[in-house]
Protein backbone atom coordinates (compact mmCIF):
# COMPACT_ATOMS: atom_id res chain seq x y z
CA UNK A 1 0.00 0.00 0.00
CA UNK A 2 1.52 3.33 -0.86
CA UNK A 3 0.58 6.43 0.90
CA UNK A 4 1.28 10.10 0.08
CA UNK A 5 0.96 12.36 3.22
CA UNK A 6 0.83 16.37 2.53
CA UNK A 7 2.43 18.89 4.22
CA UNK A 8 2.49 22.74 3.72
CA UNK A 9 2.31 24.89 6.24
CA UNK A 10 3.37 25.14 9.68
CA UNK A 11 0.28 23.64 11.46
CA UNK A 12 0.39 20.72 9.27
CA UNK A 13 4.51 19.70 10.27
CA UNK A 14 2.95 19.02 13.45
CA UNK A 15 0.26 17.04 12.76
CA UNK A 16 1.60 14.74 10.35
CA UNK A 17 4.99 13.63 12.93
CA UNK A 18 2.75 11.32 14.91
CA UNK A 19 1.16 9.82 11.33
CA UNK A 20 4.99 9.50 10.18
CA UNK A 21 6.32 7.54 13.17
CA UNK A 22 3.20 5.13 13.50
CA UNK A 23 3.70 4.29 9.79
CA UNK A 24 7.50 3.56 10.25
CA UNK A 25 6.44 1.77 13.29
CA UNK A 26 4.16 -0.75 11.05
CA UNK A 27 7.35 -0.81 8.33
CA UNK A 28 9.54 -2.32 11.25
CA UNK A 29 6.40 -5.14 11.94
CA UNK A 30 6.87 -5.90 8.19
CA UNK A 31 3.88 -4.36 7.33
CA UNK A 32 3.68 -3.99 3.64
CA UNK A 33 3.39 0.12 3.49
CA UNK A 34 5.37 2.76 1.78
CA UNK A 35 5.10 6.52 2.24
CA UNK A 36 5.51 9.44 0.23
CA UNK A 37 6.01 12.85 2.06
CA UNK A 38 5.18 16.16 -0.25
CA UNK A 39 6.24 19.29 0.81
CA UNK A 40 4.05 22.29 -0.98
CA UNK A 41 6.41 24.82 -0.02
CA UNK A 42 3.33 27.04 0.96
CA UNK A 43 5.21 28.07 4.00
CA UNK A 44 8.37 28.45 3.17
CA UNK A 45 9.78 30.73 5.89
CA UNK A 46 12.46 28.28 7.86
CA UNK A 47 11.40 29.57 11.13
CA UNK A 48 7.76 28.60 9.94
CA UNK A 49 8.52 25.29 8.74
CA UNK A 50 11.95 23.78 7.98
CA UNK A 51 12.66 24.19 11.76
CA UNK A 52 9.72 21.57 12.20
CA UNK A 53 11.48 18.53 10.36
CA UNK A 54 14.54 18.91 12.54
CA UNK A 55 13.51 19.22 15.69
CA UNK A 56 10.12 16.79 15.25
CA UNK A 57 12.36 14.16 14.01
CA UNK A 58 10.70 14.25 10.52
CA UNK A 59 12.26 12.90 7.65
CA UNK A 60 12.98 15.19 4.69
CA UNK A 61 10.55 15.80 2.32
CA UNK A 62 10.82 13.56 -0.78
CA UNK A 63 9.75 16.62 -2.98
CA UNK A 64 8.92 20.25 -2.05
CA UNK A 65 6.84 21.67 -4.75
CA UNK A 66 7.68 25.26 -3.97
CA UNK A 67 4.76 27.15 -4.35
CA UNK A 68 4.65 29.30 -1.84
CA UNK A 69 3.56 33.17 -2.18
CA UNK A 70 0.83 34.90 -3.87
CA UNK A 71 -2.90 35.52 -3.25
CA UNK A 72 -5.26 32.26 -2.31
CA UNK A 73 -6.37 31.71 -5.91
CA UNK A 74 -2.39 32.17 -7.30
CA UNK A 75 -1.43 29.83 -4.21
CA UNK A 76 -3.96 27.19 -4.70
CA UNK A 77 -3.54 26.99 -8.50
CA UNK A 78 0.26 26.49 -7.98
CA UNK A 79 -0.58 23.85 -5.70
CA UNK A 80 -2.65 22.15 -7.69
CA UNK A 81 -0.72 21.88 -11.09
CA UNK A 82 2.49 20.94 -8.78
CA UNK A 83 0.94 18.16 -7.26
CA UNK A 84 -0.60 17.05 -10.48
CA UNK A 85 2.53 16.46 -11.91
CA UNK A 86 3.68 14.68 -9.00
CA UNK A 87 0.73 12.20 -8.22
CA UNK A 88 0.93 11.48 -11.53
CA UNK A 89 4.17 10.49 -11.73
CA UNK A 90 4.37 9.08 -8.26
CA UNK A 91 1.04 7.21 -8.49
CA UNK A 92 -0.49 5.81 -4.66
CA UNK A 93 -3.20 4.25 -3.23
CA UNK A 94 -4.31 7.15 -1.07
CA UNK A 95 -3.48 10.60 -0.30
CA UNK A 96 -3.86 12.45 3.33
CA UNK A 97 -4.63 15.69 3.73
CA UNK A 98 -4.24 17.29 7.05
CA UNK A 99 -6.27 20.38 8.71
CA UNK A 100 -7.38 22.93 6.62
CA UNK A 101 -4.83 25.47 4.78
CA UNK A 102 -4.58 25.74 0.88
CA UNK A 103 -2.36 22.66 0.49
CA UNK A 104 -5.45 20.62 2.13
CA UNK A 105 -8.03 21.52 -0.49
CA UNK A 106 -6.01 22.03 -3.43
CA UNK A 107 -4.43 18.49 -3.09
CA UNK A 108 -7.88 16.84 -2.04
CA UNK A 109 -9.18 18.03 -5.47
CA UNK A 110 -5.99 17.44 -7.60
CA UNK A 111 -6.06 13.44 -5.97
CA UNK A 112 -10.41 12.94 -6.56
CA UNK A 113 -9.63 14.48 -10.00
CA UNK A 114 -7.26 11.67 -10.80
CA UNK A 115 -9.39 8.72 -8.93
CA UNK A 116 -7.18 8.21 -5.98
CA UNK A 117 -8.72 8.32 -2.44
CA UNK A 118 -8.67 10.93 0.06
CA UNK A 119 -8.20 10.37 3.87
CA UNK A 120 -8.73 13.73 6.19
CA UNK A 121 -7.02 13.96 9.17
CA UNK A 122 -8.93 16.81 11.09
CA UNK A 123 -12.06 16.07 9.37
CA UNK A 124 -15.56 18.09 10.39
CA UNK A 125 -13.93 21.10 12.61
CA UNK A 126 -16.30 24.06 10.98
CA UNK A 127 -16.19 28.09 12.65
CA UNK A 128 -19.53 28.57 10.57
CA UNK A 129 -17.43 31.69 9.47
CA UNK A 130 -17.28 31.66 5.62
CA UNK A 131 -15.21 35.23 6.25
CA UNK A 132 -12.33 32.75 7.43
CA UNK A 133 -10.44 31.19 4.12
CA UNK A 134 -9.99 28.47 6.68
CA UNK A 135 -13.69 27.16 6.00
CA UNK A 136 -13.90 27.32 2.91
CA UNK A 137 -11.10 25.06 2.30
CA UNK A 138 -12.59 22.66 5.13
CA UNK A 139 -16.09 22.22 3.71
CA UNK A 140 -15.02 21.96 0.10
CA UNK A 141 -12.33 19.12 1.55
CA UNK A 142 -14.78 17.50 2.98
CA UNK A 143 -17.56 17.64 0.34
CA UNK A 144 -14.84 15.14 -1.51
CA UNK A 145 -13.19 13.53 1.23
CA UNK A 146 -13.51 9.51 1.64
CA UNK A 147 -12.29 8.99 5.01
CA UNK A 148 -12.48 11.61 8.04
CA UNK A 149 -10.53 10.99 11.19
CA UNK A 150 -12.01 13.63 13.67
CA UNK A 151 -10.56 15.11 16.97
CA UNK A 152 -13.60 15.57 18.74
CA UNK A 153 -17.34 14.60 19.02
CA UNK A 154 -18.16 17.88 17.57
CA UNK A 155 -16.21 17.64 14.21
CA UNK A 156 -18.66 14.02 14.53
CA UNK A 157 -21.83 15.85 15.10
CA UNK A 158 -20.80 18.20 11.99
CA UNK A 159 -19.83 15.28 9.14
CA UNK A 160 -23.60 13.69 10.45
CA UNK A 161 -25.92 17.11 9.67
CA UNK A 162 -24.08 17.10 6.55
CA UNK A 163 -25.28 13.56 5.50
CA UNK A 164 -21.79 11.74 5.40
CA UNK A 165 -21.90 7.78 5.83
CA UNK A 166 -20.66 6.97 9.56
CA UNK A 167 -18.94 4.10 8.62
CA UNK A 168 -16.31 6.04 6.98
CA UNK A 169 -15.53 8.59 10.41
CA UNK A 170 -13.13 7.92 12.92
CA UNK A 171 -12.97 8.85 15.95
CA UNK A 172 -9.13 8.97 17.00
CA UNK A 173 -8.32 12.25 18.53
CA UNK A 174 -6.38 14.78 18.18
CA UNK A 175 -2.38 14.26 16.40
CA UNK A 176 -1.54 17.97 17.34
CA UNK A 177 -2.02 17.04 20.89
CA UNK A 178 0.33 13.53 19.77
CA UNK A 179 3.15 15.35 19.28
CA UNK A 180 2.98 17.81 21.67
CA UNK A 181 2.71 14.89 24.38
CA UNK A 182 5.64 13.05 22.85
CA UNK A 183 7.95 16.40 22.70
CA UNK A 184 7.19 18.38 26.32
CA UNK A 185 10.66 16.93 27.61
CA UNK A 186 12.52 18.20 24.65
CA UNK A 187 10.82 21.85 25.28
CA UNK A 188 13.59 24.72 24.65
CA UNK A 189 13.88 27.92 26.88
CA UNK A 190 14.52 30.94 23.97
CA UNK A 191 17.56 32.67 24.14
CA UNK A 192 15.79 36.00 24.72
CA UNK A 193 14.42 34.44 28.24
CA UNK A 194 17.51 35.78 30.43
CA UNK A 195 17.77 39.10 28.04
CA UNK A 196 14.24 39.82 29.12
CA UNK A 197 14.56 38.98 32.68
CA UNK A 198 11.34 36.86 32.32
CA UNK A 199 10.23 34.80 35.14
CA UNK A 200 7.90 31.32 34.94
CA UNK A 201 4.00 32.57 35.23
CA UNK A 202 4.74 36.22 35.05
CA UNK A 203 4.37 37.05 31.44
CA UNK A 204 2.20 36.75 28.52
CA UNK A 205 2.11 35.15 24.88
CA UNK A 206 0.95 36.85 21.98
CA UNK A 207 0.29 35.21 18.34
CA UNK A 208 -1.47 37.83 15.66
CA UNK A 209 -1.77 36.30 11.84
CA UNK A 210 -5.43 36.53 10.69
CA UNK A 211 -6.19 38.99 7.77
CA UNK A 212 -9.23 39.66 9.76
CA UNK A 213 -6.89 41.12 12.89
CA UNK A 214 -4.40 42.08 11.24
CA UNK A 215 -4.88 43.94 7.50
CA UNK A 216 -7.96 46.60 9.57
CA UNK A 217 -4.64 49.46 10.37
CA UNK A 218 -7.80 51.11 13.09
CA UNK A 219 -8.64 47.86 14.40
CA UNK A 220 -5.13 46.00 14.21
CA UNK A 221 -3.51 49.80 16.28
CA UNK A 222 -6.47 49.91 18.82
CA UNK A 223 -5.59 46.34 19.47
CA UNK A 224 -2.12 46.22 20.31
CA UNK A 225 -2.21 49.61 21.88
CA UNK A 226 -4.90 48.33 24.57
CA UNK A 227 -2.16 45.84 25.12
CA UNK A 228 0.72 47.53 25.17
CA UNK A 229 -1.47 49.37 27.99
CA UNK A 230 -3.43 47.23 30.12
CA UNK A 231 -1.11 44.63 31.30
CA UNK A 232 0.96 44.70 34.38
CA UNK A 233 3.38 41.70 33.24
CA UNK A 234 6.15 41.41 30.24
CA UNK A 235 3.71 40.36 26.92
CA UNK A 236 6.02 38.07 24.47
CA UNK A 237 4.90 38.57 21.17
CA UNK A 238 6.85 36.25 18.23
CA UNK A 239 5.71 38.02 15.15
CA UNK A 240 4.53 36.27 12.38
CA UNK A 241 6.30 37.74 9.17
CA UNK A 242 3.12 39.28 7.40
CA UNK A 243 2.14 40.63 11.02
CA UNK A 244 5.61 42.59 11.42
CA UNK A 245 4.92 43.98 7.58
CA UNK A 246 1.22 45.63 8.85
CA UNK A 247 3.22 46.50 11.83
CA UNK A 248 5.61 48.71 10.06
CA UNK A 249 3.49 49.65 6.96
CA UNK A 250 0.88 51.32 9.52
CA UNK A 251 3.65 52.64 12.01
CA UNK A 252 2.34 51.09 14.62
CA UNK A 253 4.96 51.52 17.78
CA UNK A 254 4.82 49.45 20.76
CA UNK A 255 6.70 50.22 24.23
CA UNK A 256 6.04 47.03 26.76
CA UNK A 257 5.32 44.32 24.35
CA UNK A 258 8.01 42.68 23.68
CA UNK A 259 8.29 41.72 19.77
CA UNK A 260 10.59 39.19 18.76
CA UNK A 261 10.74 36.61 15.67
CA UNK A 262 9.07 33.17 15.09
CA UNK A 263 10.02 30.67 16.93
CA UNK A 264 10.74 26.84 16.22
CA UNK A 265 7.94 24.50 17.90
CA UNK A 266 10.43 23.22 20.71
CA UNK A 267 11.09 26.91 21.94
CA UNK A 268 7.44 28.17 21.36
CA UNK A 269 5.83 25.54 23.15
CA UNK A 270 8.52 26.03 25.94
CA UNK A 271 7.48 29.73 26.08
CA UNK A 272 3.32 29.03 26.33
CA UNK A 273 3.88 25.99 28.71
CA UNK A 274 5.42 28.69 31.25
CA UNK A 275 3.54 31.84 30.30
CA UNK A 276 1.01 33.13 32.55
CA UNK A 277 -1.43 33.15 29.65
CA UNK A 278 -2.13 33.04 26.05
CA UNK A 279 -3.68 35.70 23.68
CA UNK A 280 -4.23 34.17 20.14
CA UNK A 281 -5.98 34.63 17.03
CA UNK A 282 -4.98 30.84 15.96
CA UNK A 283 -7.05 27.62 16.58
CA UNK A 284 -4.10 25.16 16.91
CA UNK A 285 -2.25 27.01 19.65
CA UNK A 286 -6.09 26.42 21.62
CA UNK A 287 -6.13 23.34 21.54
CA UNK A 288 -2.20 22.92 23.10
CA UNK A 289 -2.87 25.55 25.75
CA UNK A 290 -6.10 23.17 26.74
CA UNK A 291 -3.71 20.24 27.15
CA UNK A 292 -1.03 22.75 29.41
CA UNK A 293 -3.72 23.49 31.06
CA UNK A 294 -2.74 27.24 30.26
CA UNK A 295 -5.41 30.52 30.44
CA UNK A 296 -6.75 31.19 26.56
CA UNK A 297 -7.95 34.10 24.91
CA UNK A 298 -8.84 33.95 21.23
CA UNK A 299 -9.51 37.42 19.61
CA UNK A 300 -12.20 35.95 17.21
CA UNK A 301 -16.11 35.43 17.06
CA UNK A 302 -15.76 32.17 16.51
CA UNK A 303 -13.88 29.20 16.52
CA UNK A 304 -13.67 25.72 14.83
CA UNK A 305 -12.27 24.17 17.51
CA UNK A 306 -15.22 24.27 20.36
CA UNK A 307 -14.03 21.81 22.53
CA UNK A 308 -11.17 24.06 23.67
CA UNK A 309 -13.81 26.60 24.71
CA UNK A 310 -16.68 23.78 26.56
CA UNK A 311 -13.82 21.30 27.87
CA UNK A 312 -10.95 23.12 27.65
CA UNK A 313 -9.13 26.73 28.61
CA UNK A 314 -10.18 29.03 26.10
CA UNK A 315 -12.68 32.03 25.62
CA UNK A 316 -13.45 34.29 22.81
CA UNK A 317 -13.68 37.90 22.75
CA UNK A 318 -13.73 38.75 19.31
CA UNK A 319 -12.88 42.40 18.76
CA UNK A 320 -14.20 44.11 22.01
CA UNK A 321 -11.35 45.37 23.36
CA UNK A 322 -13.24 46.18 26.98
CA UNK A 323 -14.03 42.43 27.43
CA UNK A 324 -10.14 41.60 26.40
CA UNK A 325 -9.51 43.75 29.11
CA UNK A 326 -11.24 41.86 31.35
CA UNK A 327 -10.45 38.43 30.54
CA UNK A 328 -6.72 39.77 30.85
CA UNK A 329 -7.35 40.93 34.73
CA UNK A 330 -9.22 37.49 35.44
CA UNK A 331 -5.96 35.93 34.58
CA UNK A 332 -4.07 38.59 36.20
CA UNK A 333 -6.12 37.26 39.23
CA UNK A 334 -5.97 33.98 39.60
CA UNK A 335 -9.96 33.09 38.89
CA UNK A 336 -9.40 31.87 35.38
CA UNK A 337 -11.90 28.52 34.55
CA UNK A 338 -10.17 25.31 35.13
CA UNK A 339 -10.65 23.08 32.10
CA UNK A 340 -10.13 19.60 31.43
CA UNK A 341 -8.74 17.66 28.20
CA UNK A 342 -11.17 16.18 25.90
CA UNK A 343 -11.67 12.60 25.20
CA UNK A 344 -8.63 10.73 23.01
CA UNK A 345 -6.41 13.54 23.20
CA UNK A 346 -3.81 11.18 25.11
CA UNK A 347 -1.04 10.86 22.35
CA UNK A 348 -2.39 8.09 20.29
CA UNK A 349 -4.19 9.42 17.68
CA UNK A 350 -1.29 8.77 14.81
CA UNK A 351 -1.03 5.29 15.84
CA UNK A 352 -5.39 4.63 15.89
CA UNK A 353 -5.21 6.30 12.24
CA UNK A 354 -2.98 4.49 10.66
CA UNK A 355 -4.35 1.10 12.50
CA UNK A 356 -7.55 2.27 10.35
CA UNK A 357 -6.17 3.08 7.33
CA UNK A 358 -4.63 -0.45 6.96
CA UNK A 359 -7.97 -2.19 7.83
CA UNK A 360 -9.75 -0.06 5.23
CA UNK A 361 -7.13 -1.13 2.51
CA UNK A 362 -7.19 -4.55 3.58
CA UNK A 363 -10.87 -4.96 3.61
CA UNK A 364 -11.12 -3.38 0.19
CA UNK A 365 -7.84 -5.62 -1.14
CA UNK A 366 -9.66 -9.17 0.36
Amino acid sequence: MKITIIAGARPNFVKIAPLISAIQTEQENNAFLEYRLVHTGQHYDKAMSGSFFEQLGITEPDVNLGCGGGTHSEQTAKIMVSFEKELIHNPCDLVIVVGDVNSTMACAIVAKKLNVKVAHIEAGIRSLDMEMPEEINRLITDSITDYFFTTSKYANENLDKSGVDKKNVFFVGNTMIDTLISNQHKFLKPPFFEEFSLVEKEYFVLTLHRPSNVDNKDYLTQLLLTLDESCDVPIIFPVHPRTRQKIKEYGITLNSIIQVDPLSYLEFNYLVKHSKGVITDSGGITEETTVMQIPCITLRDSTERWETVYEGTNELVGENLELLRAKIKTIIDGNWKKGSVPELWDGKAGVRIISHIISIFDRIKN
